[in-house]
């Protein structure tokens, strides 16, 4: 089998981090993320929203809501007052369609410099597209398709090639622009809808992946979970074929808002424009021909953060920088993980491929960075609890099987038993060869680990290599008295995860 290309290049260092504060006034909502910052991985470790609703009637009047516009500059300067305790410096402030578009929207850009000393950037709305694609990406880093940011007022379309984004239009689709008020008829708003989006022209015969960012669009996914009983509630990554979304619309048009209020994960205010977010959703489906849609839960806010990175860092690989930052403050040999990944790969060369080439080689790079994540766990529950951490932490750059894929890795690692796993759902996401390969990968990182005592200079003493028939450990004579019983037990299981018989020697 074929090595990929040098994994280095994918690699940063995130030993040291900045903490970086994001602060998006939409047409909805006041949003402050608070970022750390670890190589290439965007951790959001303060996320607080305020409901303000500065874009409800600026169609109409062309004017900031009154109660919104005091809503929102409150918010605002509690942020910054929160900001001024945690000592954050560095702060992004921008405001998208409602404040571009009102009359008064200068006058309260002003307003928020006279009270909280915060300089709001207002997007245009080709900013806000471009902004918004920089955030797919760095969320999503080889998306190929074309990106919808559905906002309360906008809608921002972008095509991406390749991880890498074209210039993106803007268009007045957000349900403030069409709905009347919390009002939906769903005929008038599909006339609009059509026109604008074949005016726009950047849907046409696109085919392909759309990939959905925005609250409303996120409210959808969560109706999803419910809807086709699927196991892994992660918004970031979800993908449903074009059949799926079809059902998907009708469903959200057609149910109670009742009905509605009872799905987890939808609030009442996402209740009252889901119906439209589905009606547009099904249209822009429609007008791009797209086969599927993948939800992303990066956007405009992580754009802006990755717009003010170095370019090179943002090339290297999110789930390795995230795996590595997740682990680091609780491994006792923090850069154990490096050389763990480098032992196991050409045994993972020679076995079957569960993803491609390229992916598998990043899923052993992030899987040998976590496998002393459950450190400082209580060991009685340490393969659960590094299982579950691993298959919902906030990783970017990683689809729903490969996170089944390295958390059952995670759970062998720690000795977790294959039962113990098929009783989830979860991990029915993976076929059987995917997962007999995160079994092999698991026993090997734990073998790495028990062999070495996680000292990387004893661990280059002992080399693992896969054949047709055989997993083979080679023992340096140096080491002879750390290959010991336990030792024997940990090779059998791995071997026996893919059909192979176990043999070690002494060299």
């Amino acid at each position: 089998m074929a090595e990929p290309a040098s994994i280095e290049p994918l690699i940063a260092e995130t030993a040291i981090h900045r903490d970086i504060a994001v602060i998006d006034v939409g047409s909805n909502s006041v949003r402050l993320v608070h970022f750390r910052v670890e190589g290439r991985a965007l951790w959001p470790i303060f996320n607080e929203k305020v409901m303000a609703g500065l874009g409800r009637g600026v169609h109409d009047t062309g004017k900031l809501h009154p109660e919104g516009r005091e809503i929102a500059l409150r918010a605002l300067k509690r942020f910054q007052r929160l900001l001024d305790a945690k000592s954050v410096t560095e702060r992004h402030a921008v405001a998208t369609a409602a404040v571009r578009n009102a009359r008064d929207g200068p006058a309260f850009v002003e307003a928020v410099g006279d009270l909280t000393g915060l300089e709001v950037r207002v997007l245009s709305g080709e900013d806000e597209a471009r902004l918004s694609a920089l955030g797919l990406v760095a969320g999503i880093p080889d998306a190929d398709g074309v990106m919808g940011d559905l906002g309360g007022s906008s809608l921002e379309l972008t095509p991406i090639v390749g991880g890498v984004p074209a210039p993106g239009r803007t268009l007045a689709l957000g349900p403030q622009e069409v709905m009347d008020g919390d009002t939906f008829d769903s005929e008038a708003a599909m006339k609009i809808v059509d026109e604008r989006l074949t005016e726009c022209g950047t849907l046409a015969g696109q085919g392909g992946t759309f990939y959905a960012v925005g609250g409303a669009w996120r409210a959808m996914a969560q109706l999803a979970f419910v809807r086709f009983d699927y196991p892994l509630h992660v918004v970031h990554q979800f993908a449903l074929d074009a059949d799926e979304v079809r059902e998907l619309a009708r469903l959200a048009t057609r149910l109670s808002a009742a009905s509605l209020l009872g799905t987890p994960g939808l609030s009442a205010r996402r209740v009252a424009t889901l119906p439209y977010a589905a009606l547009l959703l099904r249209r822009v489906m429609r007008h791009g021909n797209f086969d599927r849609i993948v939800f992303s839960a990066y956007g405009v806010r992580e754009g802006v953060l990755a717009d003010g990175l170095p370019p090179a860092l943002m090339e290297t690989d999110p789930l390795i920088a995230g795996a590595e930052a997740m682990s680091r403050p609780s491994s006792p040999t923090p850069d154990f993980g490096r050389a763990l990944a480098a032992w196991i790969a050409p045994a993972m060369r020679e076995v079957e491929t569960a993803f491609s080439p390229a992916r598998d080689r990043v899923l052993q790079e992030a899987g040998a960075r976590l496998t002393d994540l459950g450190a400082r766990f209580h060991p009685d529950h340490r393969a659960e609890l590094a299982r579950d951490t691993v298959l919902y932490a906030p990783f970017a750059g990683v689809t729903h099987p490969e996170r089944a894929f390295l958390a059952a890795a995670i759970h062998y690692r720690y000795a977790g038993k294959r039962p113990q796993l098929d009783e989830h759902a979860e991990f029915h996401l993976l076929t059987e060869t995917q997962h007999n390969i995160a079994q092999m990968m698991g026993c090997a990182l734990r073998l790495g680990a028990k062999l070495s005592g996680r000292a990387p200079r004893l661990l280059d003493r002992f080399t693992l290599s896969v054949t047709p028939d055989t997993v083979r450990l080679a023992v340096d004579e140096s080491v002879r008295d750390l290959y010991v019983e336990r030792s024997l037990s940990l090779l059998d299981n791995l071997a026996r995860a893919i059909g192979r018989s176990a043999h070690a020697d002494y060299v």
